[in-house]
């Protein structure tokens, strides 16, 4: 089923070879060798580069039908083979099947969603204070854009960045994740089937600083799009912002959830068990610092207890699996360390804290309570399968907890009592805020943070504002 993964530049793919370089692809469920990645040198990159410049000149000039006749075909071919590219997303990234699956035809609609709204990139007449003067706004591409993207969601958050810079008649190179490239090579393969012109879509692999650098310091390159971690973020709006280059920035978050007192017990616990496991808590919107009202905090441990030992780990092609690998070895040595902080600071450990024995990736599902605030596990994104419970006694007091951290991703709030949400949905800052419910990620909605967890939105209305510049021309029309 997997097979070894080239680059895609011109139109062409380059496969692993004596001239190219490359590492392997390993499962994280067997640590069995998957295939072999082509990793791009100096001249790979020129040669992308040189191919987006070129392809850019011809299609900045396209119709909008003819680019949303493209994403539309993308969405009609990832929804035909759905099952195929999830199976190999879990091969390589671990996650169990019924996710992945779920993953890929869920992102279907995202082209769809950039289809139909990039028909809709109007400009506008500006009444003239002079009637001899006409003047007018219009909407251009800004150019070749380069991209970086996790392997946490490799068809999510790829997909996101494809659609918008071909929907605004950019052209693109995007660097996907070594540790779960199929899912991106995918994409590739499909948006140069739906009729996609050679050289506007560019994939690279391999030295992730190396080609940053190169990409961003390239003046080929207008803008930069970047999917990660905060530390690396920084560092790449650092170098683009040299260059006075675009840049819109998705970075780490560290969720908090607030329960009120109010709230059904039983359906929170469902809900945040189902998200917090998700994808082995390797989301950068996952709850990830729980705070509960101290009238309902020994019932609401107990049951979500009762939810999380059900959790099944396994390998991902297993049908019973809720919760696959982490994606890599670094993920579990930084999540073991940050949980024997919060043991070593006086947190209680309820459930799991370690790795489960055998080969493969896994941890198990976690749960602590009263974990001091100064902790690294309320302070740093944990990004993994840990639950970390505190008890609280007034909202606006918590509100300023949740909102003392530089995180400003995502934050969610429970409660039966409307003036609660009205408080809650006020109070919280973050980018994306749930209340009741997770209802993040949809493609007609915004999809970004604010403060250190970065700027820029991915989808809704707001996708395409970091891949358009606005021109004013005034014209005088009369002498």
């Amino acid at each position: 089923m997997y097979k070894d993964i080239g680059l895609f530049i011109n139109g062409e793919w380059i496969y692993p070879d004596s001239n190219t370089p490359c590492i392997d692809v390993i499962n994280p469920s067997t640590h069995e060798r998957l295939a072999r990645l082509a990793c791009a040198d100096v001249r790979h990159l020129d040669d992308a580069l040189q191919a987006a410049r070129l392809a850019f000149a011809q299609w900045r000039f396209s119709s909008a039908e003819a680019r949303s006749n493209v994403l539309y075909n993308v969405y009609r071919i990832i929804l035909s083979e759905a099952e195929s590219i999830a199976a190999l997303m879990t091969l390589d990234q671990g996650k169990p099947l019924a996710e992945a699956l779920a993953e890929v035809r869920f992102c279907a609609e995202h082209a769809k969603w950039h289809a139909e709204e990039c028909k809709r990139l109007y400009g506008r007449l500006v009444p003239a204070r002079n009637p001899k003067v006409r003047q007018s706004v219009v909407k251009r591409p800004v150019g070749v854009c380069c991209a970086f993207t996790p392997w946490n969601f490799p068809f999510n958050q790829a997909i996101r960045k494809m659609c918008a810079a071909v929907g605004a008649g950019c052209t693109l190179i995007l660097k996907g994740p070594e540790e779960a490239p199929s899912a991106v090579a995918a994409l590739a393969d499909i948006f140069q089937r739906a009729g996609l012109p050679a050289g506007c879509l560019n994939l690279v692999w391999g030295n992730p600083e190396q080609i940053s650098s190169y990409l961003i310091d390239s003046p080929v390159v207008a803008k930069v799009s970047f999917t990660g971690s905060i530390a690396v973020g920084k560092k790449l709006a650092a170098l683009a912002g040299a260059k006075m280059k675009r840049v819109s920035m998705e970075l780490g978050g560290h969720a908090a959830v607030i329960v009120c007192a109010s709230s059904n017990i039983d359906k929170v616990c469902t809900l945040l068990v189902d998200a917090k496991f998700r994808n082995a808590g390797q989301i950068c919107i996952s709850p990830s610092r729980f705070f509960i009202h101290e009238s309902i905090i020994d019932e609401f441990v107990t049951c979500l207890l009762e939810k999380t030992r059900k959790v099944r780990v396994g390998d991902g092609m297993d049908p019973q699996t809720k919760m696959g690998p982490m994606c890599n070895e670094r993920q579990i040595t930084r999540l073991q360390a940050i949980i024997e902080d919060s043991l070593a600071a006086g947190a209680n450990l309820l459930a799991g804290g370690s790795r489960v024995d055998g080969p493969g990736n896994f941890f198990q599902p976690t749960v602590l309570t009263n974990v001091p605030l100064d902790a690294r596990m309320m302070q740093e994104e944990p990004f993994g399968p840990v639950i970390p419970i505190n008890p609280f006694s007034d909202l606006a007091t918590v509100i300023a907890v949740a909102n003392s951290l530089p995180y400003g991703l995502a934050a969610y709030g429970f409660s039966e009592d409307r003036n609660e949400c009205a408080t809650l949905a006020e109070g919280l800052e973050a980018g994306m805020i749930s209340l009741n419910h997770y209802g993040l990620g949809m493609p007609e909605t915004p999809f970004g943070g604010i403060k250190e967890s970065g700027y820029g939105s991915e989808g809704g209305a707001e996708t395409y504002d970091n891949y358009l510049s606005t021109v004013f021309i005034s014209e005088l029309t009369q002498s």
